[in-house]
Parts: C-alpha cells; sequence; structure tokens
C-alpha cells in the first residue's frame, strides 16, 4: 500500500464509479486527501474501500444530490473551511428524446447539476485557491458541447455551456496560479450510457467508445500540465472541429442521423 505525499485535498463529484471513480484513483495514488461526493450512499462505500486497498489517504464522503437547488453552499460548508487544491467537477447524466415529450422535472435536475451546481461551487472555492496562489479545477464536459444535438438537446445544450465557461475563467486566472481544465470525451464505457438509454433502449453503436481509466488518465495528464481543452483520442479532435468545416445546420443533420441509427 501506498503512502500519503501530499496534504493536499482533492474534491470530486460522481466518484462512485466511471470517471470520477478514475479520476479519484489518480489523485490518491498522487498521494491527495479525497472528498468524495455521490448521490449512490452504497457505491460510494465501496469506491473508497477500493482505493484504500491499495492507497493510503484520508477518505472524506458526503451523500449529496448535486441537482438540488443550494446543494453547492451545503456541500461548502460541510468542508468546514477545508483547504480545496483540486476540484474535479465529474457528476452529471444525460436524457434521451425529443424535447417536447421529455419530462421537465427530470432535465431541470440535469441542467441544475450541469450548470448550476458546478458554478456555485467552483464560485465558493475558487476565491480560496486564488488567495493562496494555487489550485486546479477539472471540468468533466462532452465531445457534445462542439454542436448541436438533437434528441438530447439539453445534454448537449449544458455541456456547451460548460466548456464556454472553463475556457472563459481560464483566461481570467492567468498568473494566479489557479488552472482550468475541462475535458471533452466521447463515448465512454460508463453508466451513463445506461442512465440515457433508460426507457429507449440500448446503444446501437460501439463505436468509437473509450475506455473509461485511459480517458480518465488523459484528463488528469492534462489537467496537471495545465492544458485548458483536453480531447482525447484522434478521431475525438476531428469531430470537434467538423462543426467549422462544415455549417452547423449540416452538422446538426448528422449528429440527428446518429442518434435515430443508435437507437432504431
Amino acid at each position: 500500500m501506498e503512502t500519503n505525499k501530499t496534504s493536499k485535498t482533492a474534491l470530486v463529484t460522481g466518484a462512485a464509479s466511471g470517471l470520477g471513480f478514475e479520476l479519484a484513483l489518480l489523485l490518491a495514488k498522487d498521494g491527495y486527501n479525497l472528498i468524495l461526493i455521490d448521490i449512490d450512499s452504497e457505491k460510494l462505500q465501496e469506491a473508497k474501500i477500493r482505493i484504500l486497498k491499495n492507497y493510503h489517504t484520508k477518505i472524506t464522503l458526503l451523500i449529496k444530490d448535486l441537482s438540488l437547488i443550494n446543494i453547492a453552499e451545503e456541500i461548502y460548508n460541510d468542508l468546514n473551511a477545508t483547504d480545496i487544491d483540486v476540484i474535479v467537477n465529474n457528476a452529471g447524466f444525460g436524457l434521451f428524446g425529443t424535447f417536447h415529450d421529455t419530462d421537465w422535472k427530470r432535465e431541470s435536475e440535469m441542467l441544475h447539476l450541469h450548470i448550476i451546481t458546478t458554478t456555485h461551487l467552483i464560485k465558493l472555492i475558487l476565491p480560496g485557491m486564488v488567495k493562496r496562489g494555487s489550485g486546479k479545477i477539472l471540468n468533466l464536459s462532452s465531445l457534445a458541447a462542439f454542436q448541436p444535438g438533437p434528441l438530447m438537446a439539453l445534454y448537449y445544450a449544458s455541456k456547451s455551456y460548460l466548456l464556454s465557461f472553463s475556457q472563459a475563467i481560464s483566461n481570467e486566472l492567468k498568473g494566479t496560479g489557479v488552472t482550468v481544465t475541462v475535458l471533452c470525451p466521447g463515448p465512454t464505457k460508463t453508466s451513463f450510457q445506461d442512465v440515457v438509454s433508460e426507457g429507449v433502449g440500448d446503444n446501437k453503436i460501439g463505436f468509437n467508445m473509450a475506455c473509461p481509466k485511459q480517458v480518465a488518465a488523459y484528463g488528469y495528464k492534462a489537467m496537471h500540465n495545465s492544458r485548458v481543452v483536453a480531447i482525447p483520442g484522434l478521431f475525438n479532435k476531428f469531430l470537434s472541429i467538423l462543426p467549422r468545416m462544415l455549417t452547423r445546420n449540416r452538422t446538426t443533420k448528422i449528429v440527428r442521423k446518429i442518434q435515430d441509427k443508435n437507437r432504431d
């Protein structure tokens, strides 16, 4: 078992599984104390046990529904003035369907999680980072951020927000010692796909499906190298610039065809 190499603290949302768990593992390996947040208490406890089998570090678990109003302030108060050196905003989910048919309650929860909670959490923790002259923020966006997404309209739009917001505050923070990285992976083999597919059938397209360990490692390295936008995979990099090569109308039609094909 590896011992703690540093007394720094990292906060990870959506840490019970998928990319959040893999990023928590990488942080533990580098000796960070961890504050792990997720709505699933059972899986979060399992994640803690798995991490402690390999790394000797301090882990605090917070069971929180990040879609709730003012949940970021509640989390900040729970931190009890702990200095946060790394924020990983990973929690999120997607919904499939035409906007006029989908459930507004679930959509509003998604928007609150992706946009309001993420932004508010950074708003509360960032001033301390700037004051200390150091800190790293890793926001999980998506390849979806680069174009409109029919049949997942609000998900794509919320990920576009995260990309734009991350790039903007990264520019503002130059010279402060605080960096912001936005990770924009393509399809990744995590439980996210199961949530999106609930009630509409499984994904049919398995092409370009990435391994969460590899995506997490790519994003983690990009964060420590202070890269602003991190897109894992050459094909994904190509897809991210496709809207610049074609009209947005044409790109939107292509995305629609892919979504239709994926659910046939």
